[in-house]
Parts: structure tokens; C-alpha cells; sequence
């Protein structure tokens, strides 16, 4: 019997609830009335069979060619095969546990006639660093004679991992009784695809207030569904220091919020080994030298001298950009020192990661001008003076951090600040070794600037990718249209760019809710950078808000559900 009839008959035997779907135009899923000429029993069934790229999200961007024809997949009978060598091997193996997880997270029964699916994973390369240079693309195949197999090859394992997530997202659960169901997938279909940009990234910050380990996992999470790639974990800031430092215990003793809100090496080790997994890097950053002060109180009694100034000083707005005040005291050496051995904690934590991010950005001057100790060491008090200073701080830094690399190739981030100004950056940050992490607003010309002069760029544009904004001040809240509608530079030099929760407004209560699913309107920006608008992503976009949750992630709504049940239908939700 052919499938598709065989479906539409135990759909005749089903009653849900007297819905059905029908696909119009061969584009919207539309909830109507049970009637003897629908398709698709639930919705999800139906966004499997209908539009160009389906229910996938991030869309593709090579040749997308699938059926709609359907087939039942008994799941008990999955087979998956690994084509890969040395520690490729292990590393999809842990991916493919990972998949069954997301299958298994359907809790089907299936007794009647389904077909075996068969996964042939092929990975050429046995590398397993996650790095910019990656080529995480792949290629999907699904071909049903006897059984299904499912064929997904990348020249790294990151690709063919991609390949898996693709794959899941072509499975959905099929009901056939109230206490019978199967997976269902697509009888055939091919998909070539790989990311416009290197760096997908996700900023996430536990200074501020903590989040735990379980409401980190869960961005991961989200992440992994939507092809995100970079973990940006600003973790120390002047309002607390979390990270316990094996070297210097102070650092958490001094400025963790609490003995329980603190991440060890072990955790943060865990964290980075179930990222990789998930196709994520963790790049950590150890802002310096403003946004310091909880946790570097102890230098006096140390015997080591003021290792921060303006610490907690008020009033804080003469002091800082925001409270609590401090910064790091350039004229120190013993503050050089402490750097060095919490970089290598640091390198510790991530022994290959091929860049680190130093932060660097909100040096107030009037902080360090209000502090005798430094005034006194200068000739005089203009702009340029306190450039070099920070200059001169910035390159003892960048000299102890190579000093524990034991080399000078690694490539550090900051973010845009006075000291990456065009008219003199190249005074002060050499481009082979700096990254510039761009905040500023979209029709800014800094970023194209900073890209003439030969600067390798990450994009976090802060009037559509601050996700934080909206809720302080006179911010503007960005929608996910707003997010996924914001065009970043394209080219040689632009790595990519992130997504910002930065964390004075949230934390374990409601981070994921703010965060997801518009960190995921993001993530296909910078997957695809397509052409097309939001309008014409939306019936995906609600399919991938639905599947965030069924994962776990606690996405906020963005329509009201009848929208999503009736696609094309909910235009006045459109900016």
C-alpha cells in the first residue's frame, strides 16, 4: 500500500479533536475542520510536508530538494553507522546518543508496520577542535527502498553533527491512537548546506547575577537547535567574580555573590565538554581593565597595594559607567602578576582554544584621574596621556597572557572602546593579533571603518542583537523580527557576529524567557544571511519556538497560538 494512502487511512481512523491540516499554496499549514480532503493530522505533521525548507531552522543554504511523501519509522530499529577515524570516532558516537535523546523525547509505541531507519554518519577529517577556520558544512541525503536510510557527510565531524540536528528536525512524532504513535519522516530528500559565517555566537552574562549550570546547559541547548556555535560567557564583571581561581582562591573569596554561586574548574570543564558536543565552543572572557571590583579588594592586605582603584567608590557616576565602580590600577606591577597566573587558569580551562577575549571595553578616565597614585606617574592629564596608559596596560597584559601560551599567535578579542578608534587604533592594537568586537548601533559606520583598515571584525549590532535592551531606561525592546531583519557586513575579515543577554535584568527566573526564541531569529541570520524577510520565515520561526520548548527551553511566545495553527493568517503581527 502506498504510504501516503496508508497515512491518510489512519488518519480517517483518528479523531483529533475534529482538526486537521491542510497546506495551502504549498506554503501555510491552516487548522481546518475534519473533512474527507485534508492531508496532515497535526500540524507538525503537516509543516514536515509543506514549504521549501519544511520545518528546518536555520533554512539551508545549497541545493534543498525534498519530498512529500511521508514514511513511518519504527525507532526501535535504528541503526547508526559511524565512517570516521581516530577521535572522530568517539566524538560521533556521543552525537549520536545525543540524537537518540531527541528522538526518544517523543516517547512513541509503535506496533504496526514501520520501516527501519538507517544513519551512516562520514566524517574525512578526525579533528575535533571546534576553531574559525572549521568547515562545518554537510550534506543530507534520505532514500527509502527496504528501509530509510539517512546519509549525512562533512569534512569535519561539526558538519556531520549539523547534518543530525537537520535530520531531527525532519522526524516528528506521528499519532495513531491515543495509545499508539510512531515517528515520521520524509521518504526522500537531499540538502547541501553550509554557514555564512564562522562566528555564531550567543553572549551570555553570570556577573551580574548568576545563572546556574542547568539554565546554562539549556542555552547550549537551544544553541545546538538553531546552529549557534560560540558560547560568549562574559563570567567576571565589578559586581561579582564567580569563577573560583585555583591559583588565587581571593578572586571568589572576595567577589562571589555567595560560596554556592561560584563555578568551578570543573564545572566549567563540564560545561565546555557538553557544548562541544553540541557543535558549541565556550569563548571566556576576563573583562579588564574597567569593569573590575568585587573580588580584587584584597591587594592591601595582601601586602600587594591597591591592585583596583574607585572601587565601590561613590558617587558611582563620577567614578564609572555603572555601579559598582573599580577598575584595574595600571601602575601596579603586582596587578600584572595576578593577571598572569588567572590567565593561566584560564589557558587551563581551554588549553586549545585559539583565541581568548580580554574584554577591554568602558574605561572611564575620570576614574584613573582621581586616583593620585596614577597621576602622579603621568606628565600630564590630557586624552592622549590616559590612551597610552591604557595602551601601555593593555600590551603588559597581552605580554603576560603570551607568556603563559608560550607563544604569540593566539588571537584576542576586545570590544570596541576609545582605544579602537580608527584614528589611532592602529597606534596601539596590532591587527595580526587583535579581533574587534563591534556594539554599536546599525547605521554606525565604525564597523566598515574598522574593516578598511585590515581589523578582523565580530558583529553584535546594539540597536537589534542587545537582547537586554527594552527593559531599563528608554531602550527599545527589538521583536524577533527585529533581531533576524538585522543585515551585518559580509566578507573577508567579518568573522560573524553575536547575540547579547547581558545580565543586570535576569537570571535563573527569567533569562531563557528573554533570550530564546529571539537568540534563534539570530542564528539564521548568521547561518543563512538570507535574502528573504521575516514575514516569509515566520511559519518556520513558530515551528522552532515550538520545538525550543519541547526541548526544554523555555522560549517566550510570540503570537498568539492560533497564529501559528493558522499560518499567513496574523499579518497585524508584523512591525
Amino acid at each position: 500500500m502506498n504510504i501516503k494512502v496508508k497515512l491518510i487511512l489512519l488518519i480517517l481512523a483518528y479523531n483529533v479533536d475534529g482538526w486537521v491540516w491542510q497546506c495551502e499554496q504549498n506554503n501555510n499549514c491552516v487548522r481546518t475542520e475534519k473533512s474527507p480532503n485534508y492531508t496532515y493530522p497535526s500540524i507538525n505533521t503537516c509543516r514536515l510536508a509543506c514549504g521549501s525548507f519544511r520545518s528546518l531552522w536555520p533554512q539551508p543554504t545549497g541545493k534543498v530538494a525534498l519530498s512529500q511523501e511521508l514514511e513511518l519509522i519504527d525507532i526501535r530499529d535504528l541503526q547508526i553507522v559511524i565512517n570516521a577515524q581516530g577521535d572522530a570516532v568517539q566524538y560521533l558516537d556521543k552525537v549520536s546518543d545525543y540524537f537518540k535523546e531527541l528522538l526518544n523525547m517523543e516517547k512513541t509505541n509503535c506496533d504496526i508496520e514501520a520501516k527501519k531507519l538507517k544513519i551512516v554518519l562520514i566524517s574525512t577529517s578526525s579533528d575535533v577542535n571546534l576553531l574559525w577556520k572549521t568547515d562545518e558544512s554537510y550534506s543530507l541525503k534520505i532514500e527509502t527502498d527496504n528501509e530509510i536510510k539517512a546519509t549525512i557527510t562533512g569534512p569535519t565531524v561539526f558538519g556531520v553533527r549539523h547534518g543530525l540536528e537537520t535530520l531531527s528536525q525532519l522526524v516528528t512524532k506521528y499519532k495513531i491512537s491515543e495509545q499508539k504513535s510512531c515517528l515520521v519522516t520524509l521518504k526522500n530528500g537531499k540538502i547541501n548546506d553550509t554557514p555564512a559565517y564562522a562566528h555564531r555566537g550567543l553572549l551570555i552574562d553570570t556577573a551580574r547575577n548568576y545563572q546556574s549550570l542547568s539554565t546554562i546547559k539549556r542555552h547550549i541547548d537551544g544553541m545546538a537547535s538553531s546552529k549557534m556555535n560560540v558560547l560568549h560567557w562574559h563570567i567576571t564583571d565589578s559586581q561579582s567574580f564567580p569563577l573560583v581561581s585555583t591559583r588565587i582562591p581571593n578572586m571568589s573569596n572576595y567577589g562571589a555573590y555567595s560560596e554556592k554561586q561560584t563555578y568551578s574548574p570543573e564545572d566549567v570543564k563540564d560545561l565546555m565538554d557538553y557544548a562541544l558536543i553540541r557543535g558549541v565552543r565556550v569563548i571566556l572572557e576576563l573583562d579588564a581593565p574597567a569593569h573590575v571590583g568585587s573580588g580584587w579588594e584584597w591587594g592591601p592586605e595582601a601586602g600587594l597595594g591597591n591592585l583596583g582603584v574607585c572601587i565601590h567608590q561613590q558617587p558611582w557616576r563620577s567614578y564609572c559607567i555603572q555601579p559598582p565602580c573599580g577598575q584595574l590600577n595600571p601602575m601596579n606591577p603586582n596587578v600584572y602578576k595576578v593577571l598572569e597566573l588567572l590567565y593561566q587558569d584560564f589557558v587551563d580551562l581551554n588549553p586549545n582554544a585559539d583565541m581568548f577575549h580580554m574584554g577591554g571595553d568602558e574605561v572611564f578616565i575620570p576614574c584613573w584621574n582621581s586616583t593620585n597614585e596614577i597621576t602622579d606617574s603621568l606628565k600630564d592629564r590630557s586624552e592622549k596621556a590616559f590612551l597610552d596608559l591604557w595602551a601601555s596596560f593593555q600590551q603588559k597584559a597581552l605580554d603576560k597572557y603570551d607568556k603563559v601560551r608560550n607563544n604569540h599567535k593566539t588571537n584576542l578579542i576586545l570590544w570596541t572602546s576609545h582605544l579602537t578608534n580608527p584614528a589611532y587604533i592602529e597606534s596601539y592594537l596590532p591587527k595580526d593579533r587583535y579581533i574587534i568586537q563591534t556594539w554599536v548601533p546599525q547605521e554606525d559606520e565604525l564597523p566598515k571603518e574598522l574593516l578598511k583598515l585590515g581589523y578582523k571584525l565580530i558583529i553584535s549590532t546594539k540597536n537589534k542583537w542587545y537582547l537586554d535592551h527594552g527593559f531599563w531606561g528608554t531602550t527599545p525592546y527589538y521583536n524577533w523580527r527585529a533581531v533576524y531583519n538585522n543585515i551585518i557586513l559580509r566578507g573577508e575579515g567579518v568573522l560573524g557576529g553575536e547575540v547579547c543577554m547581558w545580565g543586570e535584568l535576569v537570571d535563573n527566573q527569567n533569562v531563557l524567557q528573554r533570550t530564546w526564541p529571539r537568540a534563534a531569529a539570530a542564528a539564521e541570520r548568521l547561518w543563512s544571511d538570507p535574502s528573504t524577510t521575516s514575514e516569509q520565515a515566520e511559519n518556520r520561526f513558530f515551528t522552532h519556538r515550538d520545538r525550543l520548548l519541547f526541548r526544554g527551553i523555555n522560549a517566550e511566545a510570540v503570537v498568539p497560538k492560533w497564529c501559528s495553527q493558522n499560518e499567513g493568517k496574523c499579518n497585524s503581527y508584523l512591525p
